[in-house]
């Protein structure tokens, strides 16, 4: 597990090198131009949902580790010719290479800790992977920020050279794990999964509804960092450039701070409770970030509402990683794992395509329907939550009671003597 672990922040690390700079590298570094780093950009994305409603059967059925060796491989392909393109063809096709690449690392990896935990221990080891992501894509960010230079092109091709090495220590890493079977949380088997495939995936009333949720979280969250959120502040709020670097730094302090404490809070507390949760949570950072725009007395309390805004969204994130993906894997029937885990990757993909294409021109314009819109979309994680828990069985939403269901089940007091004769 602790190799995994590395190997995943690695990667993110890598990530966090080149991605918040790949529209600056396309349009001004190799002076290809805005429409062609847009086109970059969506090719990324597209890349990710062709490649993810593929992936899962794969996963089942050769396992994680050959898929994400092979992953790796071919996203470092991707980094390494990104970083050497100089046409439109070449940094279209790096950028689709990379994108897949990147999208299928995921399923596999959470496959790979499935196969490696137990459902006790499950919990704590996806969030200590999303920790660990946070980390490495900022120290990432961060280092990177400080090699670039737009003057110096050869600057952007050591960051995607060094990603592409991180790309390779991961599938290096992969190499040296040996893989148990998992031991998944078991509740009823949905209807018509002993055939596996789409058509079961989507009878599982259970993973639908979960998937739903799930791309109202991704959507009202992440797919707003990019564009929606960063657009209504400039705009609403006259948010200075320099104060959104202050907030993202603040959205991952508090994931950094608050998640190793929130574990113990969740073993305590159901799944969908902890995810109802979030809902209201970061409806109040929607509230704070309306205030910014539409009711700050002056420039300092719009700021520091709008930072607020940053934080929760950052306290409810840390209260996701522990819940959200450890509950699709226990949905999953054994067989379909990473059929599961691939599914709801491309569901999160999709709500992060549609969540900027959305978001950005409602932030910049529509202020008010823009809070609204999304204070409603934070509540109804809170509705679609609570419902979600009457579709599980007691373990699946608290695996914690199963730990203590074994211990009741061990204790058996002795018989006297006597009374066996």
């Amino acid at each position: 597990m602790r190799r995994i672990q590395a190997g995943s922040a690695l990667s993110a690390f890598g990530l966090g090198f080149t991605v918040p700079f790949l529209y600056i590298y396309v349009a001004y570094v190799r002076d290809l131009g805005s429409t062609t780093a847009s086109v970059v950009i969506g090719v990324f994305a597209m890349a990710a949902l062709v490649a993810l409603p593929f992936i899962g059967r794969v996963i089942d059925r050769r396992g994680p580790k050959p898929v994400l060796v092979g992953a790796s491989v071919v996203a470092s392909l991707g980094a390494l010719s990104f970083g050497l393109s100089s046409n439109t063809v070449t940094v279209v096709l790096s950028a689709a290479l990379l994108g897949a690449g990147t999208a299928v690392t995921q399923p596999a990896l959470a496959t790979m800790i499935v196969w490696s935990s137990d459902a006790t221990s499950r919990t704590r080891a996806f969030a200590f992977q999303f920790f660990l992501q946070n980390l490495g894509l900022g120290i990432g960010g961060l280092i990177g920020g400080n090699i670039v230079d737009k003057s110096r092109p050869g600057s952007f091709t050591l960051l995607f050279g060094i990603e592409s090495v991180m790309f390779l220590v991961l599938a290096a890493i992969v190499l040296t794990v040996r893989l148990p079977r998992p031991v998944p949380v078991r509740g009823p088997r949905p209807e018509g999964s002993a055939g596996g495939g789409m058509k079961a995936l989507l009878g599982h009333k259970a993973m639908v509804q979960l998937s739903v949720l799930g791309f109202i979280l991704f959507f009202a969250c992440y797919g707003q960092f990019e564009s929606g959120l960063s657009a209504y502040g400039t705009e609403a709020a006259g948010i200075e450039p320099s104060m959104f670097g202050t907030a993202l730094a603040a959205n991952t302090a508090v994931i950094g701070i608050a998640q190793f404490v929130i574990l113990k809070f969740v073993d305590r507390h159901k799944r969908t409770r902890v995810i109802a949760a979030v809902g209201l949570i970061w409806a109040v950072a929607w509230a704070a970030a309306g205030y910014a725009g539409l009711g700050a007395s002056s420039q300092a309390m719009a700021t520091a509402a709008f930072i607020s805004t940053y934080a929760l969204f950052g306290l409810g994130e840390a209260m996701l990683a522990p819940t959200v993906a450890p509950l699709v894997v226990d949905l999953a029937p054994e067989s379909m794992v990473g059929q599961y885990n691939s599914a709801f990757a491309l569901v999160k993909q999709l709500a992060l395509a549609i969540g900027p294409a959305i978001g950005g021109p409602m932030g910049a314009a529509l202020h008010g329907p823009y809070i609204v819109t999304f204070v409603l979309f934070s509540l109804g994680i809170t509705v679609l939550a609570v419902r979600l828990g009457r579709q599980l069985t007691p373990v699946q939403d608290q695996p914690s009671l199963a730990a203590k269901t074994r211990v009741v089940a061990q204790y058996k007091p002795a018989e006297p003597v006597e009374a066996a004769a």
